[in-house]
């Protein structure tokens, strides 16, 4: 943890922070706006969601970390660029989904490089297994859309069977998808590629019927 990081947790979470509290969230009230609301997953040090949200001001980006000096990184930037579209909960994810996420409130779910747990007998604690990845289906707006970045093959393959086999939602392509032009590249994913790691996109919406 920097002093900068330190000093942004202990000055600006107070108005930027999202305490974890067991009822849900009232966007508006939020944001003080009525606009379309994208959940982040796991923002890491924050540089891809301030870059988006600076990019897509019409929206709402609400920011889920457990790690310090993430979190403290990311207030940091946000209040450098003087964004007022950004909120940040530091709370275990699974847990902020299930008790604060509306059902269909999402414009948008981004999982940006979760952790791939390498080893094989660590797999089973990957994040997007088929029980969380319903439950951020059942948090999006018909016609909300998933996007997961990855660059571990592997996981990529198990997370696109993962997401064909939820019936609530459908894949915008066949198979992978072309990278986004408003997900830029981070400084992760630039040394992955350096190292010879294809980085997948997969883009999947919400279907429109139940």
């Amino acid at each position: 943890m920097s002093p900068a990081q330190q000093r942004a947790l202990d000055e600006l979470l107070p108005r930027l922070g999202v305490p974890f509290v067991p009822s849900l969230l009232d966007f508006e009230r939020l944001f003080l706006r009525r606009a379309p609301t994208i959940l982040e997953i796991g923002f890491g040090m924050g540089e891809t969601t301030a870059e988006i949200a600076r990019s897509r001001p019409d929206e709402n980006f609400l920011g889920i970390e457990v790690h310090g000096p993430g979190v403290g990184s990311l207030l940091k930037r946000v209040d450098e660029l003087g964004l007022a579209n950004v909120r940040v909960i530091r709370h275990d994810a699974v847990e902020v989904i299930a008790a604060m996420i509306p059902r269909a409130s999402l414009a948008g779910v981004h999982v940006f490089f979760p952790d791939p747990w390498p080893k094989k007998r660590h797999h089973k604690r990957r994040l997007l297994k088929p029980d969380i990845v319903h439950e951020m289906a059942l948090r999006l707006a018909p016609g909300g859309y998933l996007l997961i970045a990855t660059d571990w093959e592997d996981y990529a393959e198990e997370i696109l069977a993962v997401l064909g086999a939820e019936p609530l939602l459908r894949n915008t392509v066949a198979g992978f998808a072309v990278r986004p032009a408003y997900r830029p590249l981070t400084k992760f994913e630039t040394r992955g590629l350096r190292l010879g790691h294809d980085v997948r996109d997969l883009i999947f919406r919400r279907r429109d019927g139940p």
